[in-house]
């Protein structure tokens, strides 16, 4: 048995690893974990950026990885408290977007501004106790290469978001997108898609 798993089989052990990673309550690393730790842990590519003014939420449980020349603009929040945060190479993560694990997010993709893209959902079943004090859930988000994500859209929980696609501004994705498809709306729908035998890309 790893070390990783003794800690997560004993309940003491567990609470304690969590203490000395993170200040109670508070959804971040401790300064010497983001310090010491998170730069042997965590993978940063060739040419990486990320800006001065971001906030990178990583703890070591699970995986953050930043795929060679991409970037991480000013302003943005990266969290992997409950799940992976994977970003492929040549993707440019934009001013103030929030990326709550877990999500994949592939090669050569564009994130414009104030982007949510968060594969963590809170429960709400039981009205005796606070939404705060329920378990999570969590569903995979995946953002296929080539696509383009417009400023200000909100992707949920479980989507995939299909090769060379885009999602308009201000939209809403509830269901995954096919690829070479442009959606737009709240909730979001195609609105046109890549006709391979035209060449054209096409109204729905």
């Amino acid at each position: 048995m790893s070390l990783k798993e003794k800690i997560k089989s004993n309940p003491k052990l567990k609470k304690l690893a969590i203490w000395a990673l993170t200040p109670k309550n508070q959804p971040r690393p401790r300064l010497w974990v983001r310090l010491f730790l998170n730069p042997i842990i965590h993978k940063k590519g060739k040419g990486a950026r990320i800006r001065k003014r971001t906030r990178i939420d990583v703890l070591p449980w699970n995986n953050f990885h930043l795929g060679n020349y991409s970037t991480i603009e000013d302003f943005t929040t990266i969290n992997n408290g409950v799940g992976d945060v994977i970003i492929g190479n040549g993707t440019r993560i934009g001013l103030g977007n929030t990326l709550i694990g877990p999500i994949k997010v592939g090669n050569d993709i564009m994130f414009a501004q104030n982007i949510v893209a968060s594969g963590l959902n809170h429960g709400y079943e039981d009205i005796s106790m606070s939404i705060h004090d329920q378990p999570v859930t969590t569903a995979q988000i995946t953002i296929e290469d080539e696509a383009w994500i417009g400023a200000n859209a909100v992707i949920v929980a479980g989507v995939t978001v299909g090769k060379h696609s885009i999602v308009a501004a201000g939209s809403v994705v509830t269901k995954s997108v096919p690829p070479y498809s442009i959606v737009a709306g709240n909730p979001a729908r195609i609105i046109k898609q890549y006709n391979p035998d035209s060449k054209k890309w096409e109204k729905v």
